[in-house]
């Protein structure tokens, strides 16, 4: 055999580098086993602690101090004590106070901490829900995701602020939360609130903005780059949403949650409340008139017309004729807040197919300008008592609409027909000559300046109508056959009240109804009532909802009308 053959080795035996090999293998394969076995162990203690916080949620889910509660089916009568938002002030620090109102926005800090703003109609306050003492941390998330507009019963502690608070109307104190219980949870809104509450100039600004941007890309010389840069700038400018006006009544129901939109309706009943006390107080009665009439009640007017049995009928354009039937069987004094029903196509920012009137009519001794008084101290009685009464809704509406203060006096300036038209004249421009002897809207505002600037006031009569524009039950002055003993009420040099002496003799006021094409055998009964003795009377009628609007300078009477109704919308 020679040197170079290989010796061959033992089956049994192993050569110094296998046994190395071997042993760098079983050292492997240990770390490795006990890297398992440790990543086991972790495991396994991760498992018992999630098992312990799950145990945790558990108790902390079953905390009584908040969660949702069951639907209220009136089940039992519990007797608490509750605070209202806008009683909470710097009186209320120190008290443990039990709160409903809708959950406005909410806001977590990290895991234990959440702010909360509460609303309730007009007013809102800041509470705070943190973990510690009976408050868990679930409690804490749990707020965090409640709905916005959900309903919610919060038990807290009134404390005071350290800087006003000024997202809030309620700025100097907050509530810190012990309790908290969803009475009603709200669903995903299809408008939020605070782009139906956002402040008018603000979108006025942006729409002008856009506008102008516009305006520049209409520009046919522009490189594509310039182009480009005006987009990108059109974009940026889009910062609020800006909600239209049938958006915002297609859902009502959201939209007059709105503290401004609340505060409008405020006011509107305010109006109502003031006309009836006013009334009262001088010896008015308030009546009820049928709106199912059989014949139209305003000549000239357009008129519903439905089936009614086996003939048809018509929806009351006004309580005109119920009103006087009230002087004729000796009321003296009678008005009426009641709903109009006006079948006019008009598409305007003031017209509306059904409204609220605020109509009276009254006796007078010797003149119809008692009735025409009687009006004016009505309407500035009005005026002077929606500023001393209802200040918070005026601020309110203010911040959202900002406009100016009304102007009035009392007695009211008054002019003749003939002398508003002649202040028309004076600008020497043929849109305010005044033709067919009646003023057209646009002559109405223009005219609302002139007095304005003239005697400084936003409230005005005009008085002496021409006949030929008036119904047929008005009485014609007897000392000018072409003029009427006829009035109107002007606010922000817009119509608001239409009125005159009526006619109350029966031979006079048929004869009138004949002049005007009204069928006397549909108003025979209205005719018979002044066969009997009557005494000479005169009253208007005055549009609620156009009242609100020129007040708070609205530019819409939709505003101001809580579900509108016009020759486009019958819903909500």
């Amino acid at each position: 055999m020679s040197e170079t053959t290989p010796v061959p080795v033992d089956a049994g035996e192993k050569s110094a580098t296998a046994l190395k090999k071997e042993q760098k293998k079983l050292e492997k394969e240990k770390k490795i086993a006990e890297a398992k076995a440790k990543k086991a162990l972790e495991k396994a203690a991760t498992g018992g602690e999630q098992k312990n916080e799950k145990k945790q949620e558990q108790v902390e889910e079953n905390n009584s101090n908040w969660g949702e509660l069951p639907m209220n089916q009136s089940k039992e009568k519990i007797t608490r004590e509750w605070t209202e938002v806008s009683q909470l002030t710097e009186s209320s620090v120190g008290k443990s106070v039990l709160i409903r109102a809708r959950l406005s926005t909410s806001r977590l800090q990290g895991a234990n901490l959440c702010f909360v703003q509460l609303r309730d109609g007009l007013y809102t306050v800041q509470a705070v829900v943190a973990k510690g003492g009976a408050n868990s941390k679930s409690m804490v998330q749990f707020v965090g995701q409640v709905p916005k507009e959900s309903i919610v019963d919060i038990q807290a502690t009134v404390v005071a602020t350290s800087v006003p608070i000024e997202s809030c109307t309620q700025k100097t104190v907050e509530l810190q939360v012990s309790s908290f219980f969803i009475v009603s949870k709200s669903t995903l809104l299809p408008l939020q609130i605070e782009d139906l509450s956002r402040a008018q100039p603000l979108l006025d600004k942006q729409e002008e903005d856009l506008k102008q941007l516009e305006q520049l890309l209409q520009n046919t010389n522009l490189n594509e780059q310039e182009k480009t840069d005006l987009e990108k700038k059109k974009g940026e400018c889009i910062k609020f949403v800006n909600v239209s006006q049938e958006k915002r009544l297609d859902n009502r129901a959201l939209d007059l949650r709105v503290p401004a939109h609340q505060s409008i309706f405020r006011l509107q009943s305010g109006v109502c409340t003031l006309f009836r006390e006013q009334l009262l107080s001088e010896g008015f009665i308030e009546i009820h008139s049928p709106k199912i009439i059989s014949a139209a009640s305003e000549s000239g007017a357009s008129v519903f017309k439905l089936n009614y049995f086996n003939t048809h009928a018509y929806l009351a354009q006004s309580p005109q004729l119920y009103k006087q039937m009230a002087i004729c069987a000796d009321f003296n004094k009678v008005f009426e807040i009641g709903p109009v029903f006006r079948a006019e196509n008009s598409n305007t920012h003031r017209h509306l197919t059904e409204f609220v009137g605020l109509d009276l009519e009254m006796t007078f001794k010797d003149h119809y300008h008692e009735a025409l008084d009687t009006l004016d101290r009505l309407m500035t009685t009005i005026f002077r008592g929606l500023e001393s009464r209802f200040s918070k809704e005026l601020e309110s509406v203010n911040t959202q609409y900002p406009f100016e203060p009304f102007k009035f006096t009392y007695p009211s300036p008054r002019f003749t027909f003939d002398e508003a038209a002649a202040m028309l004249a004076e600008l020497n421009d043929p849109d305010y000559i005044v033709k067919e002897n009646d003023f057209n809207t646009r002559q109405e505002k223009r005219l609302g300046k002139i007095i304005k600037e003239k005697f400084g006031v936003d409230f005005f009569i005009v008085d002496k109508f021409h006949v030929e524009v008036r119904p047929f039950y008005t009485m014609p002055d007897p000392n000018n056959p072409q003029w009427a003993n006829a009035y109107d009420l002007f606010m922000r040099g817009e119509e608001i009240c239409s009125g005159a002496q009526r006619i109350h003799d029966p031979e006079l006021l048929e004869k009138s109804a004949k002049a005007h094409g009204v069928i006397i055998e549909d108003i025979q009964g209205y005719i018979d009532s002044f066969k009997y003795g009557c005494s000479q009377h005169a009253g208007g009628g005055v549009g609620l909802e156009r009242v609100v609007m020129l007040y708070l300078g609205l530019g819409n009477i939709r505003k101001a009308s809580f579900c509108p109704r016009d020759p486009t919308r019958l819903t909500p």
